[in-house]
């Protein structure tokens, strides 16, 4: 489960960093990389939507450190 978490950590990390650069420079990395809405770029898109979704498993973890 904790490597679970770490790579959907990851890749909410990605996500954040795709979307600052979108607020800031309205530049999106993934469409850069992959395409304007590819097949991957989608893949990529749906991966760190679950990575939040999954992330919302660390909040009850946060009290037991």
């Amino acid at each position: 489960m904790k490597l679970l978490y770490y790579i959907a950590l990851t890749l909410v990390i990605i996500g954040a960093i795709n979307w600052l650069l979108i607020g800031l420079f309205s530049f999106d990395l993934v469409a850069t990389l992959f395409g304007s809405m590819s097949v991957l770029s989608r893949i990529v898109y749906v991966l760190v939507g679950v990575s939040g979704l999954i992330c919302l498993g660390i909040y009850p973890k946060i009290n037991n450190d």
